[in-house]
């Protein structure tokens, strides 16, 4: 008698405790009512740690029940880290396997054509996926960028602009190599080739694009714009690219100012020749292509209209009466455009005196407000 009850209150007391594991295994919440909750796991992060917490946000009923599905199924150090949208509604069972999987929430984030490194650490600072300071130390990483083939001691200009897919724990590290790796990608043979045949380096090429890219507004423009540089490079002219000196003095909104002109640093394209120490932004495909590809022109200025477009000029007279229309709102008669370029040219010190050059303030900042 005595076996026969201790056999039944055994076989009852299993029944109760399999009701009580299989209520705990039941979603924490049910119906339309109850709704996703967001939550971060540190790295590192013990698994009694990850159970308390998601029974704290009211995602599991039983913290011990999570814990003992992760022994019984071995992934008790498999939980990964990262920012995760869980569902009450879903059994533990499932949202073990979620962490396990390191589903994590993906954010998009567009890095815009034009961004210089210390827009994009701003950018990706506020959208909690990179601290500006950690950024900005990375993307001069001498190691990475050895190790990714980056040219120069900054990856300004190859930091591929674009929409990218992140997570919150991502390494900053990481994401810089991710849009190295594209910039490569987008980097083809095709582009190579036609590098090699102009006698230019990848630098030299991403470096000019990045100051096209600065200045262009409308997309047609590209090539003329690429076009205006290289007649200039040719001449042996200076430059004298306003986002150039935007770069030196680091201020990217404000308008520029006379004595910013004669600023001495090595990015000022107004007192010294040729092309800057390196790209001043990170250029998208098409001012890439417009460098390589630029159209067949005589000009050597360019001035912004305020409408996002700008007026071509083949001679420093023509231009000063462009800047003059477009700039100070004078309308001269005898305004005509020049059909011939001419023999030659006013010393390009006038250029600099008149604070005139080349964009004659057209630059894509200057003008965003006017597109």
């Amino acid at each position: 008698m005595s076996k026969t009850l201790s056999f039944l209150f055994f076989l009852l007391l299993i029944f109760y405790a399999g009701a009580w594991y299989y209520d705990l295994s039941l979603p924490a919440a049910e119906g339309q009512k109850a709704s996703t909750k967001i939550i971060f796991i540190e790295p590192g992060t013990p698994l009694k740690e990850v159970a308390t917490l998601l029974e704290r946000e009211g995602l599991i009923k039983n913290k011990w029940i999570f814990i003992f599905e992760a022994y019984l199924r071995g992934l008790t150090e498999k939980i990964k880290a990262g920012e995760y949208e869980l569902d009450p509604r879903n059994p533990p069972r499932k949202i073990l396997e979620t962490l396990v999987k390191g589903r994590v929430v993906t954010h998009y984030v567009t890095i815009p054509e034009g961004y210089n490194i210390y827009e994009i650490a701003r950018l990706l600072d506020k959208a909690g996926l990179c601290p500006r300071e950690e950024f900005l130390k990375v993307v001069k990483d001498k190691e990475l960028l050895k190790e990714l083939h980056v040219p120069g001691e900054t990856a300004e200009g190859f930091l591929f602009p674009d929409t990218y897919a992140f997570w919150r724990g991502i390494s900053c590290r990481l994401i810089v190599a991710t849009m190295i790796k594209h910039f490569w990608e987008v980097w083809n043979q095709e582009f190579a080739s036609r590098a090699e045949e102009l006698g230019l380096s990848v630098k030299e090429v991403v470096t000019l694009a990045s100051i096209v890219e600065k200045e262009a507004v409308v997309p047609h423009e590209r090539p003329i714009i690429a076009s205006v540089f290289w007649n200039r490079l040719k001449r042996g002219m200076r430059l004298q690219a306003d986002p150039t000196v935007r770069y030196a003095v680091k201020r990217f909104y404000s308008r520029l100012r006379y004595r910013d002109l004669r600023y001495r640093h090595p990015y000022n394209t107004y007192i010294y020749p040729g092309l800057p120490p390196g790209p001043i932004c990170n250029p998208g495909r098409d001012s890439i292509k417009a460098v390589l590809y630029p159209a067949k022109t005589d000009y050597l200025y360019f001035v912004s209209k305020g409408d996002g477009t700008h007026h071509f000029s083949r001679t420093l007279r023509e231009h000063e009466r462009a800047v003059d229309i477009y700039q100070r709102g004078i309308r001269p008669k005898d305004l005509k455009s020049t059909k011939k370029p001419q023999k030659s040219l006013e010393p390009e010190e006038k250029v600099l005196k008149s604070n005139n050059g080349t964009s004659g303030n057209g630059t894509k900042e200057d003008t965003s407000s006017q597109k």
